[in-house]
């Protein structure tokens, strides 16, 4: 269950809760800014901001808070090691909100947009694609599947993906959210060079990745500079895709390396 989730149920099942957010690190800190926990009235807390004093501070306000009512929310700010004696060195900013059953639409809102997935646009249906495309499928994303041919598609499909047959998969560029993840694995170079080229031209994708050696991309890079893309857009293509150092050539290997590395994006 998501942050979200947890809140709403908290929420639901004792009246109040209140969620802990960090909002901002600097250097050396247990999590990641946008790390969470929800506190329960009855004592019970889930997620984590890090452990040590950090949490046991944030844990007992949050607590006093349900407890005494009055504010809503108040923020923290901590240099770890001065304030709270941890051997971390970076400092860490973070809210402490209480929700009730009165805002019940911010709860909804902060559920939707907990829930709203990562467009992944995977171009090919081959071998690799097909095995991404599951790896894929119990994560949080919704994956637009494009190929060009007609019987590419396995017959059944994960839930959270949509088929899309086209003669002109680079049409589907321009049309991407914003902040999607872009993986191009087709059956054919020209057509992967089309693809990489018109995403790394929109200049707004989170990830675009390449199927492919070393070779490959030098080559890819070439045509590119030549075509006129700027150098800062080629360099941020992921080719070869996947985690480095993960070596493998089977299609699921391949896969899981990459639904990895494409999670990584949507979390760091």
């Amino acid at each position: 269950m998501t942050g979200a989730d947890r809140l709403r149920d908290a929420v639901q099942r004792e009246g109040r809760a209140a969620l802990v957010v960090l909002t901002s690190v600097q250097g050396s800190t247990p999590r990641e800014a946008g790390a969470w926990m929800v506190v329960r009235p009855s004592g019970g807390f889930h997620g984590t901001i890090g452990g040590g004093a950090l949490e046991w501070e944030a844990l007992r306000r949050a607590r006093e808070m349900l407890a005494l009512g009055g504010a809503r929310r108040t923020t923290f700010s901590h240099s770890l090691g001065p304030d709270l004696g941890q051997c971390c060195g970076g400092r860490v900013s973070g809210s402490i909100e209480i929700f009730d059953a009165e805002r019940g639409a911010e709860l909804n809102a902060l559920t939707a947009a907990a829930e709203a997935p990562t467009q992944v646009l995977l171009f090919g249906a081959g071998h690799v694609g097909r095995a991404l495309a599951m790896a894929l499928a119990p994560l949080p994303f919704q994956t637009r599947w494009i190929d060009t041919r007609e019987d590419a598609f396995p017959g059944a499909l994960p839930g959270n993906a949509t088929p899309i047959l086209t003669s002109a998969p680079e049409a589907e560029i321009p049309g991407a959210p914003s902040g999607s993840l872009i993986v191009v694995a087709t059956h054919s170079h020209a057509l992967d060079y089309a693809v990489a080229a018109a995403a790394l031209a929109e200049k707004r994708f989170a990830y675009v990745g390449l199927i492919g050696s070393a070779t490959k991309r030098a080559r890819f890079e070439s045509r590119m500079r030549a075509h006129g893309l700027d150098a800062p857009d080629i360099a941020s293509l992921v080719c070869p895709i996947g985690i480095p150092g993960l070596r493998g050539k089977l299609p699921a290997v391949i896969a899981a390396s990459v639904a990895a590395q494409l999670l990584g994006v949507k979390v760091g």
